[in-house]
C-alpha cells in the first residue's frame, strides 16, 4: 500500500516514518494527530496528542490483548493508566481521551509525558536525517525540508503546506497506518487471528440471532431440549444465550464451529474467560456432533454448515463417533486457547 502522491510534498518521507519502527508509538501518534486535523485543529497541544494514542490503542490492548512487544511503552502505559483512573476496561475512545486530557493525577500526566521524549521529535527523522532532538525542534521552527509539523514544549503547529493535504486525504493516510501497523502488530502475535480486525472497536456487535433461529433453534426444536455444557440448566427455545466457546475477542468471528447454546446467567458472568478443555471439550463436542447431524437432515443446504469445513472436508466425518473427527476439533481448539491464555486471557475459574 502507498500514500497519495503529491508533486510539492515530501510524501516519502511520510511513508518512511513507519520504516524501522520498534515499538507502536509512531503510528497511534500520526492517528492522533489526523483526528486532531479532521476536528480542525492546526495548533495541537501534545497532551492531547498522547491521551490520543492511548485511546486509540485501549481496546485493542484492554479487550482483544493484542501485544505491543515487551518493550512497548504503550501498552504498559495502558494497563497502568486503568488503576490510575479507575477506568473500565472497555471504556470507549472518547471516554478514554476526555479523562487523560482533564485528569490531575500526576502518575498519570507522567505516564503519558514519557512520550514526549519518545514520538515528536523522532516521528520526524526522515525531514532530518541522523540530527538530534535539539537539532530537529530547531529546524522543525522553520519548516526545514517542509516537514510536516513544528515543534515546541508543550505543542505543535501543522505545516500550512500540509494541511489540505492531511484533511483531503485523511482515510487513505489511517488506512495506510492501520495497514503498517497490522503489519507490525504481526510479528509480535504471530499466531494471532484477525490482528486487523482488532485495531478499532467496532461500533456494534454483530447479533448473533440469525445463528441462533436459523442453526440452534432447529437443533432444540428436533430434541426438545439440550443440557448447559457449563451449568447443566436444561435450555429450551428461546431461554438461552449463544455463546463463544472460545471468546470472541480472540478469535474475532461468528463461525458457528465456536458458538454454542449456554446458561443466559452463565454467559454473563462467563465474559471473555477461557473454558478448559480437559474439563469442557467432551460435552462441547458431542454438542456440536449432535447438532451437525440434527441440522444436515433436516436442513442439508443450511449455510452454517459450511463453517464445519474449516475443521474437516466432510461432514460425514463428525457422525458415528469419528474419533478422527473429535481430534481435529480438539486440534482447531488448543492452540487458540493457549495462544489465547498467553495473551492475558484468563481461564474459568472451576
Amino acid at each position: 500500500m502507498s500514500l497519495p502522491k503529491h508533486e510539492n510534498l515530501s510524501v516519502n518521507r511520510l511513508a518512511a516514518c513507519f520504516n524501522n519502527t520498534s515499538a507502536t508509538y509512531k503510528f497511534y501518534w500520526f492517528l492522533s494527530i489526523l483526528q486532531a486535523v479532521e476536528s480542525g485543529l492546526t495548533i495541537i497541544s501534545k497532551r492531547e496528542l498522547f491521551a490520543g494514542m492511548v485511546s486509540n490503542a485501549w481496546y485493542t490492548v484492554n479487550y482483544f490483548h493484542v501485544s505491543f512487544g515487551k518493550q512497548d511503552k504503550l501498552q504498559r502505559a495502558i494497563e497502568a493508566l486503568i488503576d490510575f483512573e479507575g477506568m473500565e476496561v472497555d471504556a470507549n475512545l472518547k471516554v478514554v481521551k476526555e479523562r487523560l486530557m482533564q485528569t490531575d493525577n500526576k502518575a498519570t500526566v507522567a505516564e503519558l509525558n514519557y512520550f514526549n521524549s519518545q514520538v515528536p521529535h523522532w516521528f520526524l527523522a526522515p525531514w532530518f536525517p541522523k540530527a538530534d532532538r535539539v537539532e530537529i525542534y530547531s529546524g522543525s521552527n522553520d519548516y526545514l525540508n517542509d516537514c510536516l509539523y513544528s515543534l515546541s514544549n508543550d505543542s505543535l503547529t501543522i505545516n500550512p503546506n500540509w494541511i489540505h493535504y492531511l484533511t483531503t486525504n485523511a482515510r487513505v493516510l489511517k488506512d495506510f497506518c492501520y495497514w503498517n501497523l497490522t503489519l507490525y502488530l504481526q510479528t509480535k502475535n504471530p499466531n494471532v487471528p484477525d490482528i486487523a480486525g482488532k485495531l478499532i472497536r467496532p461500533a456494534l456487535r454483530n447479533s448473533l440471532r440469525d445463528q441462533r433461529v436459523n442453526f440452534w433453534n432447529v437443533v432444540i426444536n428436533e430434541i426438545g431440549s439440550i443440557d448447559c455444557i457449563y451449568t447443566g440448566k436444561r435450555l429450551t427455545v428461546g431461554d438461552y444465550a449463544v455463546e463463544h466457546f472460545v471468546p470472541f475477542a480472540f478469535v474475532a468471528h461468528d463461525l458457528i464451529w465456536n458458538l454454542i447454546p449456554a446458561d443466559i446467567a452463565f454467559n454473563c458472568s462467563k465474559s471473555d474467560k477461557l473454558p478448559r478443555l480437559d474439563t469442557y471439550f467432551e460435552p462441547f463436542y458431542r454438542l456440536q456432533a449432535t447438532a451437525i447431524e440434527i441440522v444436515q437432515h433436516v436442513n442439508p443446504k443450511n449455510k452454517y454448515l459450511e463453517d464445519y469445513l474449516t475443521i474437516l472436508p466432510e461432514l460425514t466425518m463428525f457422525t458415528n463417533n469419528n474419533n478422527r473427527a473429535k481430534q481435529r476439533y480438539r486440534e482447531q481448539l488448543q492452540p487458540l486457547l493457549t495462544i489465547a491464555a498467553n495473551n492475558g486471557f484468563e481461564y474459568l475459574s472451576l
